[in-house]
């Protein structure tokens, strides 16, 4: 599962186990390895040509991140969807996007709003070439400008908190081509709204943003359970 990991751009420079640890991360995010597929230490060490020390610290960290879970009498594994987990990542983060859009209404400059623009280019470029990874890296972004202009350290501490455990959700909300063009015109009618210094619109926008992906992503989940 862990073959595709290797062209990670990764910093050759980082400690072993933060290489290790960022690879894991990144075939779980990614769906390399699967919600509920166990990680056997020996496998993973082999796979990756290392001890099972740093794969074993690893594990403890995606844990703590929210990413692993271990099971009684199995050991670690995955952590599965579910709908209760999907909802409550996202209500939060549906909340800090609709502060994040007001103060950007506010505090953003010339510069937020080209960079905005050509993010939402970029995007467009991706879809239409069905490249995942680049329409995953500018959604991305585009969230990311809004969250800066802000200027809210704290803000945008929160903000970074939660961005693991959704870019798993947003990788699953991507795939879909139909979703893709919802995201497009919907970033759009934010960018509007903050350009035109229309805070409760940009707010409001912002979080049904969020709200639509939430429904499409749990629909999905019910649909694989059944």
């Amino acid at each position: 599962m862990l073959e595709n990991t290797y062209n990670m751009k990764i910093n050759e420079y980082l400690p072993l186990r933060d290489i290790v640890f960022q690879t894991l991360r990144n075939a779980i995010i990614t769906g390399e390895l699967q919600p509920g597929e166990r990680l056997m230490e020996t496998q993973l060490a082999e796979k990756l040509g290392v001890s099972r020390t740093p794969i074993r610290e690893a594990i403890r960290k995606l844990e703590l991140e929210g990413l692993v879970v271990m099971v009684p009498r199995k050991g670690a594994q995955v952590a599965q969807f579910t709908e209760k987990d999907i909802q409550d990542v996202l209500e939060v983060r549906a909340a800090l996007e609709a502060l994040a859009a007001k103060l950007a209404c506010k505090r953003m400059d010339d510069r937020s709003f080209l960079k905005l623009q050509l993010a939402i280019a970029e995007y467009s470029y991706a879809a239409k070439s069905k490249d995942l990874e680049t329409m995953i890296e500018k959604d991305v972004e585009f969230h990311d400008i809004i969250c800066n202009a802000t200027q809210n350290d704290k803000l945008i501490q929160l903000f970074n908190n939660l961005k693991e455990q959704v870019n798993r959700y947003r990788i699953t909300y991507l795939k879909n081509v139909e979703e893709s063009e919802t995201v497009e015109a919907e970033h759009l009618a934010i960018l509007d709204a903050l350009k035109n210094k229309k805070e409760e619109v940009a707010s409001n926008l912002a979080s049904k943003h969020i709200h639509t992906q939430c429904d499409s992503i749990t629909g999905l989940v019910k649909n694989q359970n059944q």
